[in-house]
């Protein structure tokens, strides 16, 4: 079934959080193919957390002619696959 959790965050919650900027191609590799990933940021929220983290605050991680850094998107609806899972799971 569908559950809802019903609680309000207090709309300024950001004014006194610690946000953390993440490059998913440096960040972290889950796969060991030399480049960060979607699944290396996940694996390490656990410890983002413990630092006290409140928020992440995600670098480009769509499609990209990588000629900007990733800012330069080719398609803001989808996930480059080089950021997403192995590549054997992509195939």
């Amino acid at each position: 079934g569908t559950h809802t959790v019903q609680h309000r965050l207090d709309a300024s919650w950001w004014r006194n959080a610690t946000v953390y900027q993440i490059y998913p191609r440096s960040f972290a590799d889950a796969d060991g193919d030399g480049l960060g990933d979607i699944p290396g940021v996940t694996s390490r929220l656990d410890y983002l957390s413990r630092l006290g983290v409140d928020a992440i605050w995600l670098s480009p991680f769509y499609p990209s002619p990588l000629k900007d850094g990733g800012y330069d998107v080719a398609d803001y609806r989808d996930v480059d696959p080089r950021w997403a899972l192995s590549r054997t799971s992509l195939v």
